[in-house]
């Protein structure tokens, strides 16, 4: 799909049965990483978007605001799709998905945000991701270099499963200085919109991800039609670290009446 600035947003459809699910990856992610997600909810019809400046979209977009990248939603459910959606979002993807419920809520049937917020954060903590993607040794010369560097974690399985083979090695697909100005345009909390979404919704955290009890009691609280569920033993990326849970309470949420 071509966007209005020109961008290229790539997505991947799993036919089957609706109403459709599609789903929205994190920073520095793609749609890949959600496959199994996909595969497991079948036979439900799954959308997999590469938001703009990740995965197969268009890496240097010259506009990462919220609302592009709402935008782009908005555009390929609209070219797919003749109802609502379930839509689902992890960590970023969760903060876009609950701007287009909020924006569009003729548009989604039920929102799911996994370890996500109405936004916020830093010029340190975005300095410091910028910095981290910066020092990775790029060119990796294949997978074994790229997890001597990153690791084994459930992360870095998933990063290292979608470096781009180039013919002088393997490369990220994004950029380090993209995901810092997208994450420049979540630094302000989007109250009003997650106050607005009408939308049944269901936040899932992990008990080891990155917001404070505090955090998630005072985000649900804010919320119209919410549920909460916690993921015990999981990660940010819970997603990757704890999927038969994050399966199970997916599911459960979206085949409910």
């Amino acid at each position: 799909m071509t966007a209005a600035d020109g961008a290229r947003i790539s997505y991947t459809v799993f036919f089957g049965v609706g109403p459709a699910i599609v789903i929205l990856h994190g920073l520095a992610g793609s749609g890949r990483e959600f496959i199994p997600t996909a595969e497991a909810l079948a036979p439900r019809r799954v959308i997999l978007v590469d938001q703009r400046g990740h995965g197969a979209s268009t890496r240097t977009p010259a506009d990462v605001s919220r609302l592009a990248f709402v935008d782009d939603v908005v555009r390929v459910i609209e070219a797919e799709e003749h109802e609502p959606v379930d839509l689902v979002g992890q960590s970023m993807g969760a903060h876009t998905a609950m701007l287009v419920a909020a924006h569009r809520p003729d548009l989604v049937r039920r929102l799911v945000m996994l370890e996500g917020d109405a936004g916020g954060g830093s010029a340190d903590d975005r300095a410091a991701i910028g910095s981290f993607f910066r020092s990775w040794p790029v060119p990796f010369a294949d997978r074994a270099d790229a997890r001597e560097f990153l690791g084994d974690g459930a992360l870095a399985r998933a990063w290292i499963a979608d470096l781009e083979q180039r013919s002088d090695g393997l490369y990220p697909r994004f950029d380090a200085d993209v995901m810092v100005r997208t994450l420049e345009g979540m630094s302000a909390p989007n109250r009003s919109e997650w106050e607005s979404v009408s939308a049944p919704s269901l936040v899932v955290y992990a008990d080891g991800g990155m917001f404070t009890e505090e955090q998630k009691a005072d985000f649900v609280a804010g919320g119209r039609r919410v549920a909460r569920v916690d993921l015990v033993g999981a990660s940010h990326d819970a997603h990757l670290d704890a999927f038969d849970e994050w399966i199970a309470v997916l599911g459960s949420f979206l085949t409910a009446e």
